[in-house]
């Protein structure tokens, strides 16, 4: 078991599987973080060590400049893919690790111990078929997988504003025509016929009342409308976009030629390409 006193031993130094096997380098150990031991270390294996694969050092020990693993190069070489931040790796990676390689944390002691009984005959029995399918695919030689990031759109729904109705009173001005009645005085003048009696010469006064009409204005209420909101859906296309990324793979050959891939379409920016 290798403890806090040799990390600095573990650096570069070559990790042998438990049969002698090379599996790659030491380029970062990372520690428990209750006790500060070694947990993991991450690896640089493949045809020109380009690939980080993360290896359970636990159990290793550090023998002749070397560290020996109880696990095999195929089953490293075949990890999962963790992608730390900030040199930390979170509960979830190493879970994933631990399932991977067999293994489960203790809860109260710290340790790591690996899976008993059923568990590891299962464990054993997936690893083995595994591992047959990798021994059949070695004679394709040594593979990456390459990843790109695709856009997820959908739609959510957010609140755009709010639509009221306020009622509130104007005053304006109205004019309409009302017809008006009044009466007027004429003078008629008729030929007496000499019957009546009165007196001559006797001054008189008659008069006359004379009426007319003035308009006047009253005034009622009454509901005249009713206004109200309704609501309609209304789709249209809105376009949308994001940055995504993309790997790619660039081979790298001892004597500088690069074999390529006819369904690889040429990069006239990459000398490489037209080769």
């Amino acid at each position: 078991m290798i403890n806090q006193a040799e990390v600095d031993r573990l650096y570069d130094c070559d990790v042998l599987d438990a049969h002698g096997e090379r599996i790659g380098s030491v380029k970062q150990v990372w520690l428990d973080d209750r006790d500060g031991r070694p947990m993991w270390a991450s690896v640089h294996t493949g045809l020109f060590g380009m690939k980080e694969s993360f290896v359970p050092i636990q159990d290793a020990t550090v023998s002749k400049g070397h560290i020996v693993v109880p696990v095999e190069k195929q089953q490293v070489k075949d990890a999962p893919r963790i992608d730390t931040e900030d040199q930390h790796m979170s509960d979830q990676q190493q879970d994933e690790l631990y399932r991977y390689y067999g293994m489960i944390p203790g809860v109260r002691s710290g340790e790591h111990d690996k899976l008993r009984g059923e568990q590891q005959a299962r464990g054993r029995e997936t690893m083995a078929g595994k591992l047959t399918d990798d021994r059949a695919a070695k004679d394709r030689g040594d593979s990456v997988t390459r990843y790109e990031e695709q856009l997820d759109v959908g739609t959510r729904d957010v609140e755009a504003g709010r639509v009221r109705l306020v009622k509130h009173t104007v005053t304006e001005h109205r004019g309409v025509t009302v017809p008006v009645t009044h009466e007027e005085v004429h003078v008629v003048r008729e030929p007496a016929d000499g019957t009546e009696r009165g007196r001559p010469f006797q001054d008189e006064e008659a008069e006359v009342s004379v009426r007319r009409q003035e308009p006047v204005v009253d005034k009622h209420a009454e509901a005249v409308e009713r206004v109200r909101l309704e609501k309609e859906a209304v789709t249209e296309q809105q376009r949308i976009g994001g940055d995504v990324r993309k790997e790619q793979v660039d081979v790298e050959h001892p004597e500088g030629r690069v074999p390529r891939d006819p369904k690889t379409p040429r990069n006239p920016r990459d000398p490489r390409s037209n080769r």
